[in-house]
């Protein structure tokens, strides 16, 4: 029988199929496979030659060198809480983001500063030409920076200049760029991006070279191309955020040398990407008076207590099925929480649109915010604002009850820090001696009586 000469690849999840489908039968992802060459059989002589190479693997123990991994310091204390205290050298990160949202701006800032401090550091720009990497810099004041400059996609010829040059640091933007000439495929398909990104990583493990990788992400959020990508590479970190707010989040949900829930907040500006010291403060700036529907959520990002606000609507729909409209929270969980307020404090819904956004821009995934939606959607419905001085965290249960959670303390001290007096929390959280004053909550049903008793009281 003879051998097909091509074969068919899925852009989104990789699998191979013989022949042409619209749809993927691994992912189920539409209108994603793509013809590539089909790799070359390998003879007996090349087999053997291979086998020839083979060395007989060695085994150590695991009571080795227990040392401090180094790191190289970037400067933005930002960028470097991310990473996990800085680029470690020999590791692989991969960062993606929305296009536009800054990503070359914030490694091309990062990487200068670290050739300032004595790193020698590469940039390789695979998207623009030189004269427009150089603009950037003057733009954002590093044209002064020792940093060595390429606009180059072919692999080869990527390697063979970070051979010569021997760099600590090495920035490819953008790894979806690159092609190699061992593969037909077209730049940017599963079989290149693969291979690219396997080759980088081993020559970062081989020199110790840091290397980062730019990566592109998709209409849903996640970075183009096989997901075997972030296997290989030590740390995956998203910088994310919406067009219309200043404020950008760069969010690690991948890393081999430091914490997986640590965010770092920067603010785009005419100078660059300036890092927030104090997003509470940031986040809450713009705050406005008592008003119906806002709630100052007590939440944690890693080992940082941030605060910010939440704000709902319910309204009166004019449609047969009511909206749900989230911008910036689990819309499921905006569900089961809308679920136990009817079930158990005999709120209605049903003919009421709701809509939920985290001020800001800021995406909320723990489950403390529970009792924040809850006050801001009660408070919104009840037409019944929340004291200003007030912060409420809390996880919310299917039988209604309000559920302890963790570095309540923390979340208190910020709160004061802040200037707020009180608290709507679980009632774990009120005892010992907190900040700020506590009121322990046992349900959600007690929640509805607080609010509508500071309603009365105006």
């Amino acid at each position: 029988m003879a051998r097909a000469d091509s074969q068919f690849v899925c852009q989104s999840c990789g699998s191979v199929h013989a022949k042409w489908a619209g749809r993927c039968d691994d992912c189920g992802s539409w209108n994603t496979l793509t013809e590539e060459a089909a790799p070359a059989p390998m003879g007996t002589a090349a087999k053997a030659k291979k086998a020839s190479r083979r060395s007989r693997l060695e085994f150590v123990t695991l009571d080795g060198d227990g040392r401090e991994l180094p790191r190289h310091e970037s400067g933005i204390a930002e960028f470097d809480r991310v990473a996990g205290g800085g680029i470690v050298p020999g590791s692989a990160l991969l960062v993606g983001g929305d296009p536009g949202i800054g990503k070359s701006t914030l490694l091309l800032q990062a990487v200068a500063n670290l050739a300032k401090n004595g790193v020698s550091a590469v940039y390789v720009s695979g998207e623009e030409a030189i004269d427009q990497v150089r603009r950037r810099a003057r733009r954002l004041g590093l044209a002064d920076a020792p940093v060595a400059l390429a606009a180059e996609t072919n692999l080869e010829n990527i390697l063979d200049g970070l051979k010569a040059e021997k760099p600590q640091i090495a920035i490819v933007d953008s790894i979806q760029t690159l092609w190699t000439d061992q593969l037909a495929a077209a730049p940017g398909t599963v079989a290149q991006v693969r291979a690219c990104a396997q080759e980088l990583v081993r020559f970062a493990k081989k020199s110790g070279c840091g290397i980062v990788l730019v990566g592109h992400v998709t209409k849903d959020g996640q970075i183009a191309g096989p997901r075997v990508v972030e296997h290989m590479v030590d740390a995956v970190l998203y910088f994310e955020g919406e067009r219309n707010h200043q404020f950008r989040i760069l969010r690690a949900v991948k890393n081999r040398f430091g914490p997986t829930d640590e965010i770092g907040v920067f603010e785009m500006g005419e100078a660059g990407l300036q890092q927030v010291e104090n997003p509470s403060a940031l986040f809450l700036n713009d705050r406005g008076n008592e008003t119906p529907g806002a709630a100052v959520f007590a939440g944690m990002e890693g080992t940082r207590p941030v605060l910010t606000e939440i704000q709902a609507l319910v309204a009166a729909s004019p449609l047969g099925t009511p909206r749900r409209t989230v911008v910036g929270w689990d819309s499921g969980r905006l569900s089961m929480v809308l679920a136990v307020l009817e079930a158990r404090c005999g709120l209605s819904f049903g003919g009421r649109d709701v809509y939920l956004n985290v001020a800001g821009g800021l995406k909320i995934g723990e489950p403390a915010a529970d009792m924040a939606v809850a006050a801001a959607i009660i408070s919104s419905a009840l037409n019944a604002p929340l004291p200003a001085d007030a912060v409420v965290f809390g996880e919310m249960s299917l039988s209604g009850d309000i559920r302890a959670v963790g570095r309540s303390e923390a979340r208190l001290k910020e709160a004061a820090k802040l200037g707020f007096s009180q608290a709507l929390a679980p009632l774990a959280a009120s005892e010992g001696n907190p900040p700020v004053t506590v009121r322990g909550l046992g349900g959600v049903a007690d929640l509805v009586a607080t609010i509508s008793a500071w309603q009365l009281e105006d």
